[in-house]
């Protein structure tokens, strides 16, 4: 079976559901809390497949998860997931949904590494300036990185602006590579 056609399906269902419900940012924050969750926790999603675990257990282990008190809409969507047994796509769905609502929302999300950590102010002029060139809203992720040696590296859905000292030494080694094997 399609794993990806069952978590887009599922993912669907409950973005509609939400959406009806009024609380579709609400379960997108439960949605990111549980993709964090995962992503913290890898026997998370072993735990959530073993046939012994009840089914009230699991549901309190996904309600922690996904931080503890939810919307009830979440809560249903939970108790369909493993009423259905689809506990091995729940990983699938949940960051089908994320991105559906991001696309729903026009949610851009990027990600600025710089050698050395960036003053918040600055992270959110450049998120402004985002917001303003591609309208919608924009999440940003900050990440350090040494190994650039200066400037940065900012990335934004397929859009990929790579100014580091890294690369600009790479670029004038190679450069300057080419310019003598054409003198040999």
């Amino acid at each position: 079976m399609n794993t990806g056609a069952i978590s887009m399906r599922y993912a669907r269902a409950l973005l509609m559901f939400a959406n009806e419900a009024g609380v579709a940012d609400q379960v997108y924050q439960e949605a990111l809390t549980l993709r964090k969750s995962y992503r913290q926790v890898p026997e998370l999603k072993t735990t959530m497949e073993k046939p012994v675990m009840t089914l009230e257990n699991k549901r309190k282990v996904l309600q922690q998860a996904a931080g503890g008190r939810i919307t009830p809409q979440m809560q249903k969507f939970f108790d369909l997931v493993l009423q259905e047994k689809r506990e091995k796509y729940l990983v699938g769905i949940n960051q089908a949904y994320i991105d559906l609502y991001r696309k729903q929302e026009k949610i851009r999300v990027g990600k600025l590494t710089t050698a050395v950590p960036i003053a918040p102010e600055e992270v959110e002029r450049i998120r402004q300036i985002v917001v303003s060139h591609s309208g919608g809203t924009a999440e940003f992720v900050t990440k350090v990185d040494p190994k650039i040696e200066g400037g940065f590296i900012f990335e934004i859905n397929t859009y990929r602006l790579n100014a580091s000292v890294a690369d600009q030494m790479r670029r004038i080694k190679q450069q300057f590579i080419e310019k003598n094997r054409r003198i040999v």
